[in-house]
C-alpha cells in the first residue's frame, strides 16, 4: 500500500504510486553520482518534497482565511470589518501560494516523467522473453502508440496484472494517468498507463469501469484472451531457455575436456619451429 497520504503528501504519494516505490527519499540510492538517473530521481525527490510544502502553506492559509471569515458566518458585523482588513492582504497571499504549487506539481509531473524515460528496458535477466513472438518486440501495427507494447513492456504488464491489486487511476489535479499496484516492490519494472490502454484496447485486460478512476481506481484483471496470451508466452519461454541450454553447456563442456589437450598443441607447434 501507498505509505503516503494524499490530503497531506501529494507530492511523495504521486512518486510512489507513479513509480512503485515505498521511500521516495531512496529513490536515487541504487545509482552512482555520476548516473544521468541519479540526477533524475533526485530532482523527481526535490520536487515531490517541495510540493509537500506547497500544500502544507496552502492549507494552512485556508485555514487561516477561514478563521477570518467564521466572524462573518456568524452574522458578528464587527468582526466581519476586522476580518475584511486581514482578508485584503491574506487573499493574494493564498492565491499566489495555489499558484505556486501548480507550477511545483507541473514540475513534479515532468520530474517523474523524465525520469521515467531513463529507465532500461524491464529487467530481463531472470526472463528470456526478450525475443518471443506475440508478447516480445512483435510490431502489431503502424499505430502511434506501438512503442507502449514494445520490448517486454506487454508481457511485465500481463504478468503483474495476474498478479492482482493492479489499478488504472487518474491525479485530483492534473488529470494525469498512472498505474498503481497494492504490492509495491521497490526497483519493480514500470507499467506505463498507455501500455494498460493499448492491452485494454486488444481485449487482453479489462478495466472495472464500475469503480472512480480517482479513488480507488479502476482495477484490472485478465481477460480470457490475456490469460491465453500469456500462458503461451511462458510456454515459448521455456521452450527458449530450454534450446538455449543445450547450444551453450555443451560448448563448455567441450572446452574444459579439451584443455588436457592444449599441450600437446604446443608440443607440436614446438616440434614444427625445430624442423
Amino acid at each position: 500500500m501507498n505509505p503516503y497520504d494524499a490530503t497531506t503528501h501529494p507530492g511523495t504519494h504521486l512518486v510512489a504510486e507513479t513509480l512503485g516505490v515505498t521511500e521516495v527519499s531512496t529513490l536515487n540510492t541504487t545509482y552512482h553520482l555520476g548516473d544521468p538517473l541519479y540526477r533524475a530521481a533526485t530532482r523527481v525527490i526535490g520536487t515531490a518534497y517541495e510540493l509537500d510544502e506547497l500544500h502544507s502553506r496552502v492549507t494552512h492559509a485556508a485555514k487561516d482565511a477561514l478563521r477570518l471569515l467564521d466572524p462573518v458566518g456568524r452574522g458578528e458585523l464587527g468582526g466581519a470589518r476586522v476580518s475584511y482588513a486581514l482578508l485584503r492582504t491574506a487573499v493574494p497571499k493564498f492565491g499566489d501560494l495555489l499558484a505556486q504549487q501548480d507550477r511545483a506539481y507541473d514540475q513534479l509531473v515532468e520530474s517523474i516523467s523524465a525520469y521515467r524515460r531513463l529507465l532500461p528496458e524491464p529487467d530481463s535477466t531472470h526472463r528470456s522473453t526478450k525475443k518471443v513472438p506475440g508478447l516480445g518486440q512483435k510490431p502489431t501495427s503502424d499505430r502511434d502508440d506501438d512503442w507502449a507494447v514494445a520490448g517486454e513492456r506487454r508481457l511485465v504488464a500481463l504478468e503483474t496484472v495476474e498478479a492482482g491489486g493492479v489499478r488504472f487511476r487518474r491525479t485530483a489535479i492534473g488529470e494525469d494517468a498512472y498505474v498503481s499496484r497494492e504490492k509495491i516492490q521497490r526497483q519493480a519494472p514500470a507499467i506505463w498507463p498507455e501500455t494498460v490502454q493499448r492491452l485494454v484496447a486488444e481485449g487482453l485486460l479489462h478495466q472495472d469501469t464500475s469503480e472512480g478512476l480517482y479513488r480507488p481506481g479502476q482495477l484490472l484483471s485478465l481477460t480470457p484472451q490475456g490469460e491465453a496470451a500469456l500462458r503461451d508466452a511462458r510456454e515459448t519461454t521455456t521452450r527458449v531457455s530450454a534450446a538455449l541450454g543445450r547450444s551453450t553447456t555443451p560448448a563448455n563442456f567441450v572446452a574444459l575436456s579439451d584443455s588436457t589437450a592444449m599441450p600437446v598443441a604446443r608440443t607440436s607447434l614446438t616440434s614444427s619451429r625445430s624442423r
